[in-house]
């Protein structure tokens, strides 16, 4: 049981503050959170274990885009469970708002307000469907601003219950309306590696989303195979999945909500190769560093790869940096990242930067050097070699159109110099 819940920006100020029960969470506790966060990850939240116990309470924490989502108990729970709630809480406002971040928060505190005590009850997760939410809690628009600060009505809550209360499927309403009779599927991954400075490949997995977007009348039973599922490993599904034909045969057999919605993740580990390599070479001496950096393709997804991006973080102690690439555009911001932004890989060169990095006065070597971190996007393809092999339909009036897509991008894809 799930006793309040924060919302916390990047500098460890309280944005949210939710109590879940009738026994009140002193807000002390997120100033201890916080003095934990500075004194075992330097004070990025991200690589805190998303379970902390303190002194007098569990604490469960996720990070989305500067925010973090804490829940604190006093007594022992599953902590999955908190940390599933938390994730669809952030996924929910994600749906809502667009991005997460300390400004939408503030901007639109009382939907936040209303959706956390829709979704949970004294404690429990009550309704954490966003298609029901939706019709309980109503988006933000400027219309309903307007009205709101025009009338003095704050409240987005809706007058009548949700349909899907009447039905014996809680994520779908009885009465689908505008039904188109169509149904997407596409898979979605995120390519994470890791390069040595030998260019050895010491780890490559795909972490990815298979994302259904369903417009079928009625209550349609619905069947997805895949041609090679046992690449698959740490599945986590949507509620509508029923778990025993996966079990058996690997089968997703569901109901789907209506709309868009995230029918199961997945990770493909120990994957042998990437599409693009990164080949970075840095040497110093008499004050001066020498950069060159090559690009170019490794192993042809048979798509073409665009938006690909190379950035790295300027060592410390460099008075200036000359840097120039045979293809792109060279940036280098405040922070000291340099962006190399390649776009696609032309077909009669490959790309390359090149340039100096002169140190600062009495330094004769470079002593750290850069990480380079790879962005990329490939449309019409899944690196991990997922494939669907077939979608069945049922208990639909005529047979509906079926649409199928595919595509790959970098994840956390570092290559060691």
């Amino acid at each position: 049981m799930l006793q309040c819940v924060f919302l916390l920006s990047d500098s460890g100020e309280v944005m949210v503050e939710k109590q879940m029960t009738a026994h009140r969470v002193d807000r002390a506790i997120c100033g201890w959170f916080w003095e934990y966060v500075l004194a075992h990850a330097a004070g990025d939240p991200s690589k805190v274990l998303q379970v902390v116990v303190s002194p007098t309470h569990y604490l469960f924490q996720v990070y989305r885009s500067g925010v973090t989502f804490l829940a604190c108990t006093q007594v022992e729970m599953p902590p999955l469970m908190a940390i599933e709630f938390l994730s669809r809480v952030a996924d929910v406002l994600t749906d809502y708002l667009g991005d997460i971040n300390e400004d939408t928060i503030k901007d639109n505190f009382v939907i936040v307000y209303q959706i956390l005590d829709e979704m949970m009850d004294n404690g429990f997760p009550l309704t954490t469907e966003p298609n029901i939410l939706k019709e309980l809690v109503a988006q933000p628009n400027m219309v309903s601003k307007m009205l709101n600060v025009m009338t003095g009505k704050s409240s987005t809550i809706g007058s009548k219950l949700p349909d899907a209360t009447a039905s014996f499927v809680p994520w779908r309403t009885t009465i689908v309306k505008d039904a188109s009779n169509e149904v997407y599927v596409n898979i979605v991954e995120e390519l994470d590696a890791c390069v040595n400075r030998e260019g050895v490949l010491v780890k490559c997995e795909a972490c990815g989303d298979i994302e259904v977007n369903s417009s079928l009348p009625g209550l349609p039973e619905l069947t997805l195979s895949f041609a090679n599922p046992t690449i698959i490993n740490d599945v986590r599904f949507h509620p509508c999945v029923r778990f025993r034909p996966w079990e058996s045969n690997q089968i997703l057999s569901f109901v789907p909500p209506d709309g868009q919605f995230k029918l199961m993740s997945y990770r493909v580990k120990k994957l042998k190769t990437t599409p693009i390599y990164v080949k970075p070479q840095l040497s110093s001496d008499s004050g001066n560093c020498r950069v060159n950096v090559m690009v170019g393709i490794r192993n042809d997804p048979g798509k073409p790869i665009d938006s690909i991006v190379v950035q790295f973080q300027l060592p410390p102690l460099i008075a200036s940096a000359d840097l120039t690439a045979n293809h792109g555009t060279v940036d280098i911001l405040a922070d000291q990242t340099c962006v190399w932004t390649i776009g696609h890989i032309p077909k009669d060169k490959a790309p390359s930067l090149s340039g100096n990095l002169r140190l600062e006065e009495g330094l004769v070597h470079l002593h750290a050097f850069p990480i380079f971190q790879v962005k990329f996007r490939i449309m019409g393809a899944a690196l991990s070699g997922l494939q669907i092999d077939k979608l069945d339909v049922k208990n639909t009036p005529s047979a509906p159109y079926k649409g199928f897509r595919a595509q790959t991008q970098a994840g956390r894809y570092e290559v060691r110099s």
